[in-house]
C-alpha cells in the first residue's frame, strides 16, 4: 500500500469509527440502555426489560462475530480482548471496583458520555475524573500498583483464550469454532426467555440494534482498518488503533486517551485513534438526540454529599475499568462478542461488585439515613 493509500484509508477509519459512535450515542440516548440499570432494576424491582436487551444483545453480537469470522472478515484471535493470558485476578478484582464505581457515579462510561451530552454536569466530572484515574492505571502512579499486585496472578495457555478455542484445543471437544458461539448465544436468549419479560418487541430490537453496532465497530478495525503491510515499517497492522489489535467499543482508556489528546493537541505524536473518536461521538450523537427530543437540560450536585459520591466512582471506574481491560461495554459487549474468557470474568464481577454497592447503599440508609 503506498503512504498515500494508507493515509486514506486511516481518514476511513476515522471517519467510520466517528459515524458509527454518533448513531451509538443517539441510540443509547433514545432507548436508555444501560448495564448499570440493568442490574438496578433486576436488584430493586425484579424488573428484567434492561437486563434482557444486554443479554440478547451479548447473543446477537456472539452471532454476528461468528459470521464476520466465518467469512473471513476479521480474525477474532487479533482482537484487542483476546489473549493468550488469562489474567484471572485482575479481571475479578478490576471488575469489582468497576462494577462499584458505577453504582457510585449512576452509570458506566458510554452512560456518562450520553449523559454529559444531554447537559449533565456531574457526567463531565465523573469523565475527567475516571479519565485521570484510568491514565494513571495505564501509565501512572496506579500503573506500577497494578502491575506489581493483581497482574501477577496469571494463567498461560498456548491458544487464544475464547470460549471456542478453548472448547477445542482446551477440553479437546470436536466441535466448529462457530458451534460454541452459536451455543452461548442460545443460553443467553434461553435466560431472557426464562426471565418472563422477553415479550416486548423494543426489548429484541434494542439487543439487536446495539449488536448490529458492535460487530459493525470490528468490521471498521478489523476490516476496513487491517492493512498487511505498512508502506514504512512493512508491518500488519491495525491502522488508528491504541492497541494494534482489532478494536471495537470500550470507553474507560479511550477517555485517557481524548483527553490527552486535547492537552497535548500540539504534539504531533498525538493523533487520534477509534477509541478517540469513538468519546466524541457518542458524546455528539446523544447531544444531537437530547437536543431533537427536547430533552437537553442542565443538571448539577444536588450537595456535597453527592458530589463525594460521584468522585469516588470516577475513580473506582478509572481504574477498576483498566484493571479488568475494559467496561461494560468494552468488556461486557465487545469482549463477550469474542467469547473472551477475561470478559467473562470481568463481567460477573462487574455484575456482582454493583450488587455490593446497592446492598450498601441499602444498609446505609436503613442505618445512617443516607
Amino acid at each position: 500500500m503506498s503512504p498515500a493509500d494508507f493515509l486514506l484509508t486511516g481518514q476511513w477509519v476515522l471517519a467510520c469509527s466517528f459515524l458509527l459512535s454518533m448513531a451509538l450515542g443517539a441510540f443509547l440516548h433514545r432507548t436508555h440502555f444501560c448495564t448499570m440499570g440493568a442490574i438496578s432494576d433486576v436488584a430493586h424491582s425484579n424488573s428484567w426489560a434492561r437486563a434482557n436487551q444486554w443479554l440478547l444483545a451479548i447473543a446477537f453480537s456472539v452471532l454476528g462475530v461468528a459470521v464476520l469470522s466465518g467469512f473471513n472478515l476479521i480474525d477474532v484471535e487479533r482482537a484487542s480482548a483476546v489473549s493468550n493470558r488469562l489474567t484471572w485476578l485482575s479481571d475479578a478484582v478490576g471488575g469489582l471496583m468497576f462494577g462499584a464505581g458505577m453504582v457510585l457515579s449512576s452509570g458506566c462510561g458510554a452512560k456518562m458520555l450520553v449523559r454529559l451530552g444531554s447537559g449533565n454536569l456531574k457526567a463531565l466530572v465523573v469523565l475527567l475524573v475516571m479519565g485521570i484515574s484510568s491514565f494513571a492505571t495505564l501509565k501512572g502512579l496506579t500503573a506500577v500498583l497494578r502491575v506489581n499486585t493483581v497482574d501477577q496472578w496469571f494463567l498461560d495457555a498456548a491458544f487464544p483464550l475464547t470460549l471456542g478455542h478453548w472448547l477445542t484445543q482446551g477440553v479437546g471437544l470436536s466441535i466448529p469454532m462457530w458451534g460454541g458461539a452459536v451455543a452461548f448465544a442460545v443460553v443467553m436468549v434461553g435466560v431472557v426467555l426464562f426471565t418472563g419479560q422477553a415479550q416486548a418487541r423494543e426489548t429484541w430490537w434494542v439487543g439487536l440494534g446495539i449488536a448490529l453496532m458492535v460487530c459493525l465497530a470490528w468490521l471498521v478495525s478489523g476490516h476496513l482498518g487491517h492493512v498487511m503491510e505498512h508502506p514504512e515499517t512493512l508491518e500488519d497492522v491495525y491502522i488508528k488503533t491504541n492497541t494494534n489489535r482489532m478494536e471495537a467499543f470500550t470507553f474507560v482508556a479511550p477517555v485517557a486517551y481524548a483527553i490527552d489528546w486535547v492537552i497535548y493537541f500540539s504534539d504531533a505524536n498525538k493523533t487520534l485513534t477509534i477509541g478517540i473518536m469513538s468519546v466524541f461521538g457518542v458524546l455528539l450523537g446523544a447531544h444531537l438526540s437530547a437536543r431533537l427530543a427536547g430533552a437537553f437540560r442542565w443538571e448539577s450536585f444536588a450537595n456535597v454529599s453527592d458530589f463525594k459520591q460521584h468522585l469516588l466512582g470516577g475513580v473506582l471506574m478509572g481504574v477498576g475499568g483498566v484493571t479488568a481491560m475494559g467496561c461494560t461495554f468494552g468488556q461486557g459487549l465487545s469482549g463477550m462478542s469474542v467469547l473472551s474468557l477475561n470478559a467473562m470474568i470481568a463481567v460477573v464481577f462487574m455484575v456482582l461488585g454493583a450488587r455490593l454497592m446497592f446492598l450498601y447503599q441499602s444498609w446505609s440508609i436503613d442505618h445512617h439515613g443516607g
